[in-house]
């Protein structure tokens, strides 16, 4: 049969508004994520936590770029150079608009590195990532070099961790602000639209975007700090992915035919420290009866090393983990630069570690509550439990308080616990990262251990993690290093236990790339 050319056109005019409404439909397609990392803040300076800057990278972007397998690659900046051992220079992109529509320039970028450091009421703050910055010299609108104290050879990695803000937004703004929406002017691939803590994130394409255009129009950004609410709402078709997939939910996701599981080797390593801030009468310490100890007694080297040395990571690993952690007494996985293979996982001792505790004058043990977060990892209130039943084993009686992250991180940073269960994820790829933040002596002008939560401190340590760090020569840095991670299992000011797999699970029909840093982002989230 044959049709009359004004059936022809009818059909082709059919076909194109087809095409069109098709092209329309996925142009406004939504993303729905469940997290179960508690975001605090939108301000991308006021917290160094991974469910802060997982949101953060939404809205706004670094110099440089952390790609998913954890290279550096550009992002505001399109190149760097090393003028002289303590100049860099970095070449900024142009034509890229804040959502409001005004330039980004340098004077945004040397704002920032002023500001970041140093936000009030901070949990935990940037200024690790820019302790090298002597001061930062304007070239032009498009060119920026920093000055540095000493050689800082990693210099582009730790500037991949903070993101910039728009100076004219910024300026007398506060935390408060950010999370309005008042000050939340990024340049990213997505705009704030709303935020509810301990609820949702609502943000929009960022149709100006410099770069690529996103699939989604709109992405809801939730927080489910429940593992099984958050597998019901991806099975239910509530959200379209999760993050911190429970590991006994894994088997199922990878049998359902609705679902696509996508996991990776991480880099967080959840690890114990004590509180060294005070000399005696630790609050929640005691002696067997109730009465308070007159000493701290994680200042006694014996008491750390007994402590440490009792727990049986294996046995987290294999049964609390099941299977989806790695056993480690340092906090980089073989492979990674400065991972040091002779430090082992402790074989648990029981004998030993009751003899080091009597050495140090505990024979008897003594009481103690370890606090944990309840919703920041997989499983962290467990593997707390697990480590009060080791530790009791020795005569160390172990309650656990189990909190919610918000609370705990802020606690925590006000040195409330004696002994705290916690993580750190080491995205600079090297062992530096964490010692300077979480290791190095607090203090606010040198920016060093800003999230050292338990106030320890050692001239030793800090003097050999600034010659290690700003040695140029990769070979002789990654030596030195790895004689601190030595250090470290010698002097136990932290406790390492496990490194994660990180684990996100998405609708049948999408696709994700699995992040080592574990950030969830919409970007990385694409139609099958």
């Amino acid at each position: 049969m044959r049709l009359s050319r004004r059936a022809l056109g009818a059909a082709a005019v059919s076909s194109a508004l087809a095409t069109q409404a098709v092209a329309q439909s996925q142009s406004e397609r939504s993303l729905t994520i469940a997290t179960g990392g508690s975001i605090t803040a939108i301000d991308p300076h006021f917290f160094n936590a991974t469910p802060n800057s997982a949101l953060a990278v939404h809205i706004f972007e670094a110099l440089v770029q952390r790609t998913p397998d954890v290279k550096f690659v550009p992002g505001l900046a399109t190149s760097w150079r090393v003028i002289e051992p303590t100049l860099w220079e970095f070449k900024l992109r142009e034509n890229v608009k804040w959502h409001d529509g005004r330039p980004f320039t340098a004077e945004d970028v040397a704002f920032t590195y002023a500001r970041a450091p140093d936000v009030p009421n901070s949990p935990g703050g940037f200024g690790g990532y820019l302790r090298s910055i002597k001061r930062v010299e304007i070239v032009d609108p498009l060119t920026v070099r920093l000055h540095t104290h000493a050689p800082n050879p990693i210099l582009s990695t730790d500037l991949a961790s903070i993101f910039i803000v728009a100076k004219h937004a910024a300026e007398g703004a506060t935390t408060e602000d950010y999370n309005s929406g008042k000050a939340a002017i990024g340049t990213g691939p997505y705009k704030l639209v709303s935020y509810q803590p301990n609820n949702r994130t609502e943000l929009v394409r960022n149709d100006d975007y410099w770069g690529e255009r996103e699939p989604w129009a709109r992405v809801s950004y939730r927080f489910i700090a429940s593992p099984a609410a958050r597998s019901a709402a991806l099975l239910s078709g509530d959200v379209d992915m999760i993050d911190q997939v429970a590991s006994s939910d894994l088997a199922r996701f990878r049998r359902e035919p609705r679902t696509s599981v996508h996991e990776t080797v991480g880099l967080r390593c959840v690890y114990l420290m004590a509180d060294f801030s005070r000399d005696g009468n630790l609050p929640f310490v005691t002696d067997n009866n109730g009465q308070p100890l007159p000493q701290n007694p994680f200042k006694d080297v014996r008491v750390r090393q007994a402590l440490t040395s009792i727990i049986n990571r294996q046995n987290i690993a294999e049964r609390v983990m099941e299977g989806q952690a790695t056993a480690t007494n340092q906090w980089l996985p073989p492979g990674v630069f400065s991972h040091t293979p002779d430090v082992a996982v402790p074989v648990p001792n029981v004998e030993h570690s009751r003899r080091l505790l009597a050495e140090a004058g505990y024979p008897n043990g003594f009481k103690l509550v370890l606090h944990t977060p309840n919703d920041r990892f997989p499983n962290d209130s467990r593997i707390a439990q697990a480590v009060a039943q080791f530790w009791t084993r020795i005569g160390v009686q172990t309650q656990v308080e189990a909190v919610p992250w918000a609370n705990f991180s802020a606690r925590s940073n006000r040195q409330d616990y004696a002994m705290r269960l916690n993580s750190w994820g080491s995205v600079t790829g090297e062992a530096s990262f964490m010692i300077s933040n979480v290791m190095m002596t607090y203090d606010r002008e040198k920016r060093t251990g800003a999230s050292n939560a338990g106030r320890f401190s050692s001239a030793e340590l800090d003097q050999l993690t600034n010659a290690a760090a700003s040695n140029v020569d990769n070979a002789a840095r990654e030596r030195g290093l790895q004689d601190l991670v030595r250090w470290v299992a010698r002097e136990v000011p932290v406790m390492p236990l496990i490194q994660l797999n990180h684990t996100w699970a998405t609708r049948r029909g999408l696709t994700y790339t699995a992040r080592m840093d574990e950030r969830t982002v919409a970007m990385n989230v694409r139609p099958a």
